[in-house]
């Protein structure tokens, strides 16, 4: 069958104007309503501050759940902020993608400890592991304390350095800087550095 030029832009034509009439709604079928159910309509918002980087964007964390007594909430759906000064709503694609790391497997939830010695972490108590922090804390700083230099009261710890995170609110950030010079660090840096 010998088919011509304009045969063809017709059939094409044809089939492109019916195909696009159907997507458009206009199916020659029975259309059945249907009510979607908006997928935020009961989750709980949740404000917090993305964990990458030194920026510090804002993001609303949305949890479905029953809010039943000890039922956890599970996070179905992360934004950005629209009312933080950071970022007014915008994320980098790591902070888009912030769903994965909440649900990653890989992702750790509670202290570990891995001794001297051992090939294997274990898993402790939060107790355990603030109060090693702060024995190691203390034997360093008694062990390399140094009061005076020369005739001149220092009172300085130069063994162990803080990093402080950028995200913190203003008065965060003040009461951290005076805890720690009062505990006598002089290397004291910001995620930041403002």
């Amino acid at each position: 069958m010998a088919v011509t030029r304009r045969q063809f832009v017709k059939v094409a034509a044809g089939g492109l104007a019916s195909s696009s009439i159907a997507a458009l709604g206009f199916s020659p079928t029975r259309a059945l309503a249907e009510v979607r159910q908006f997928k935020l309509a009961r989750t709980s918002e949740t404000r917090n501050t993305c964990p990458y980087c030194s920026v510090g964007c804002g993001v609303i964390l949305y949890g479905l759940g029953d809010k039943s007594k000890n039922a956890r909430t599970e996070i179905i759906h992360v934004e950005g902020d629209p009312d933080h000064p950071v970022n007014r709503g915008t994320l980098c694609p790591k902070g888009a993608g912030l769903l994965d790391f909440i649900h990653s497997p890989n992702r750790l939830k509670y202290p570990e400890y891995r001794g001297p010695g051992e090939t294997e972490w274990k898993r402790v108590s939060w107790d355990f592991a603030v109060n090693r922090i702060a024995r190691l804390m203390k034997d360093d700083r008694d062990k390399n304390f140094l009061q005076k230099s020369g005739d001149v009261t220092v009172n300085r710890w130069t063994s162990v350095a803080f990093l402080a995170a950028s995200a913190s609110s203003n008065e965060s950030g003040y009461i951290t800087n005076k805890v720690i010079r009062a505990m006598g660090m002089t290397a004291l840096d910001n995620q930041a550095r403002v």
